[in-house]
Order: C-alpha cells, then structure tokens, then sequence
C-alpha cells in the first residue's frame, strides 16, 4: 500500500560522499580526502533505499511525485510543509535530513518524472463476454453494501458474506437465501472453516477492528460454531491486533496444539505473529516480522524438512514476499522472495503450479489506489512468477489492470490447464468500468485470452472467492460489492447497484 500506511524507521545517514581515490590499487591515507556533495539523485537513492527499494523517478507523474507523494515523505522525514506541498526550513526541528538537501530530492523528482504516465498496452486484446460463467443475485438488501469478506464453506454449502458498515456477519442458503444476520464489534475480512474435535463446525473469523487507516489495535480472531442459522458468540482466541486482515492455523512447533499465524496489517504500525498455543487454550504473542502491511499468508513446508514454515506478501512500503523458514526452535530464517517498490501497491498472491513442474510458482498482483498516488498506472496488473528452484522466482507473465485487487487460479473451463479469476476495484472506472472483473482463459502455456464480463452495473468488486457453491464439480465464483467511497476519479458518477451485496458467477461449461 503505497507510502501511506509505511512505519518508516530511518538511521542517520552521511549527506555526502567520501572519494578516496589513488593510482594505486590501494589507499593513502597521507594525501587529501576529496569531498563531493550528492545530487538529489544521489540523495533519494541515500534515503529512500534506507527503507524500501528505490522509487525510480519515472514511476510517477510530476504533479503526483509534487503535490501528494513527496510532501507525505517530508512530514516523516521531519521535514516542515504547508500549502500542501512547500516546506519549511526550521534549524531547530530535528529532521532526518537538512533542509537543502531534501529541497534537491524534490527538485530532482519534480523535474525527472514525466509529466503524465503512459498506459501500458496489452498484448492481448480482452474479449467482451461472459466466458463460461452466468450471473446469479440474491435479493438486494435495504443497506448500502459494503462487503469486505465473501467466503464459501465446504462443509455446510453456506456463502458468508460481511459488511463495513453495518459490522454484521451474514449466512446464505445455496439459493442465496439470507439464513441468519448478526452484528459484532468489528468487520469480518478472513474466515476458514473446519471442525473441533467434537465435530462441531466452526469458523475462525478474523475481525479486522477499523477498516479506516489509523493506528488502532482492537482487532481479534475468534472461533464462531457454525449452525444452520446462527452464529453464537465465543470469547477471541487473540485480541488487541493492528488491524489483522488474515488468520492461519499452524503447528508451528510441533507440540500437538494448533498455533495461529496472524497477518497485522496495521497503519504505521503493524506486523507478523504466531502465537503459540498454550494448555488451557491460552495464546502466547511471537513477533516474525515488525514491519506493517502483511497482507496475505500462506503456510506449508517449503524447504522440506518436515516443520511448517511461513510465506507473506507485505504491501506498504517495504513491499514485497518474504519467506520465513522455521528453525526449530520456536523462530525463524528470513528470506526476500520478491521485492518491489513501494508505489505498486501489492495486492494479492497466491501459490499455485503454473508449469507442473512440482514446485509452487507465485500468482501476484498489484493495483492498491488508495494512498497518496492515486493515479492509473502500467504497472498494476497480474504477474506469474516462476518457481526456478532454490527460492529464486522469474517473471514469467505481465498483465495490465488498473488498480488489480486479487487473482485465483482454477480451471475454470475444464481443459487441465489453469485460468485466472482477477478482481481490480481500482480499475478506470470512468473509461473501462468492465475492467473490475477479468477472467483470463488459458490457451497455450503462460498465454491467457482475457475476458472482460459485462457484470460492472451489478456492482463494484473488492473481495473474492472461488468454489464449487452448487456441487456440481465444476469451480464458481463470489464477488463482493463495496459499492461506496474510494473514488480516484472525481468526475465520475456511479452507475452500479449499490445494494446487492454480492454475486455468484456460476460457471456452466459443458
């Protein structure tokens, strides 16, 4: 998530660069040290690596680099600003940096960027259909919707759906019936079902505490049994959290008790846990990581050793997917799987065998619009990176969707090769509303024909899931309708239903 939300911890760093240069291949310290002060390239590249990767200049516009992104980095840096976007020079505030300098970073970002950013071009033109798919509606609610979760449970056939306004928890019927509605103290964004050691179903639901961006930690992860039209209330397993967003179950330290592994996402402040489980059902707080932005989490054994470790995309200023390789002993080895800079706005990843080579390649993409770069860019879109073996991963595939949210792969259309169900909510919305849901149908290895379904009057995506919801073996689609606010371009004038609170697209391939 772009800059925005970023905690950013920076150390002292030398404004200038000391050349030592000799004739020889060694150095002499008799003769004269030549002093050279940095440019504001040379400056931003000091500063801004300090963080996160370096923002190249040509990733944004010039009105965007001057009016929105730079301004924000100077209130952290300890940099004066008023009228949005001029600075103050003030000996006695303790800034990271001094005044001139900081004066050349802009300079230089001001002047290298473009004055606007050029679409990217698609290699393949969208084709404008349903694809294998049919639209299904429940009844509209009397609500502006604002799903923030839809999720299908195996077990007893039910879609669950929340909403961010009303904080409630609701269940359908497989005819998309409304079963049971019950309002909580928070949003629900992540749940996973299964069942006690009772044979009880449960869910595990993951309340998120305050979808606005602010540094709270009221959020908390909570088993709920799951009945035909009633959800009871249960104590959390884990609470005071920095706006968790996902929940896993894992046992982590292989003593027989299923621990949990938490994404905090946070604001400026946020982070990575597991919590081990202790008798009595009692919870003890890990920290892996201390950065905000952990977003999604995938669990597994990735170097084959037998003892559960960690994947996690994190997606604000130090973005990117990091792995973190259980040691044994109740810590963990990190590793950087993929790195990208702080303006894409990491969105989503997924594990899944693109090639069939046995090793897990990671489905990615990028389109998070909600920071101080709200403008289109090329860059946002879906990715496939390559498992090449030894954590190492190569770009493979690139797709352009403005402001791309989340990417599931299944086989969609039953040829053994795997497609790509694509939700962007911050896609063009006044020139390509049509662009909110693409599903990419894959011909020929890493090569997709997209479509783009006529469904955006229907409402505005923000949440998916992908599951067989009428059992008839073949994988659907639910759609989550945030209808209200966020809206990067000022002129536009909403056309989508604003109350449905989601849609099924159910796939009817022969």
């Amino acid at each position: 998530m772009a800059f925005r939300k970023y905690h950013i911890i920076l150390t002292p760093i030398v404004l200038f660069a000391v050349v030592v240069c000799s004739l020889t291949l060694g150095c002499n310290n008799d003769q004269p040290v030549a002093v050279v002060a940095l440019d504001g390239k040379g400056l931003s590249k000091k500063y801004c690596q300090s963080c996160h990767q370096y923002p190249d200049a040509g990733l944004l516009d010039q009105e965007t680099w001057g009016k929105h992104v730079l301004p924000a980095m100077a209130r952290r840096l300890g940099i004066g600003v008023y009228a949005d976007d001029q600075y103050v020079n003030d000996p006695s505030a303790k800034s990271t940096l001094g005044y001139e300098d900081w004066l050349k970073i802009v300079n230089y970002y001001k002047t290298a960027a473009p004055k606007s950013l050029k679409p990217a071009k698609p290699t393949v033109a969208p084709v404008k259909d349903m694809g294998v798919f049919s639209l299904l509606k429940p009844s509209s609610g009397k609500t502006i919707a604002t799903t923030c979760l839809v999720a299908f449970d195996s077990i007893s056939h039910h879609i669950f759906t929340s909403d961010g306004l009303t904080r409630s928890i609701n269940q359908w019927s497989p005819g998309l019936k409304l079963l049971s509605s019950q309002k909580y103290s928070s949003p629900v964004v992540d749940v996973s079902f299964n069942n006690d050691d009772s044979g009880v179903e449960q869910g595990m639901f993951t309340f998120i505490g305050s979808m606005d961006a602010i540094d709270v930690s009221n959020g908390f992860v909570m088993n709920l049994p799951v009945k035909d039209q009633v959800l009871n209330s249960n104590k959390p397993l884990v609470d005071k959290l920095p706006r968790p967003v996902k929940a896993r179950q894992a046992d982590i330290n292989k003593d027989g008790l299923a621990d949990l592994v938490v994404c905090g996402f946070g604001h400026n402040a946020g982070g990575l846990y597991w919590y081990k489980q202790l008798p009595g059902k009692q919870y003890e707080k890990h920290i892996i990581s201390a950065l905000p932005g952990a977003e999604y989490v995938e669990v597994g054994d990735y170097d084959h050793d037998g003892w559960p470790d960690i994947m996690c995309l994190f997606a604000q200023g130090e973005e990117g997917v990091w792995l973190f390789l259980n040691n044994h002993k109740g810590g963990f080895t990190t590793r950087n799987l993929l790195r990208f800079p702080p303006v894409y706005g990491s969105s989503s990843f997924q594990l899944v065998d693109f090639n069939h080579d046995g090793r897990p390649d990671i489905l990615y993409t990028s389109g998070d619009n909600s920071d101080y770069s709200r403008i289109l860019k090329p860059y946002h879109g879906v990715y496939i990176f390559i498992n090449q073996g030894n954590f190492k991963y190569k770009q493979a595939y690139f797709y352009p969707v403005n402001g791309a949210t989340k990417a599931i792969a299944a086989d969609f259309n039953g040829d053994g090769k795997l497609d790509i169900a694509l939700i962007a909510f911050f896609s063009d919305l006044k020139n390509n509303p049509e662009e909110g849901f693409t599903y990419f149908e894959q011909d020929s290895p890493l090569h997709f024909i997209p479509h783009n379904l006529p469904i955006a009057k229907h409402g505005r995506w923000i949440c998916m899931d992908v599951a067989d919801y009428n059992a008839d073996g073949k994988p659907d689609i639910i759609l989550g309708n945030y209808s209200f606010g966020f809206i990067n371009q000022p002129d536009l004038k909403p056309d989508w239903d604003d109350y449905t609170s989601f849609v099924v697209l159910k796939n009817i391939r022969h």
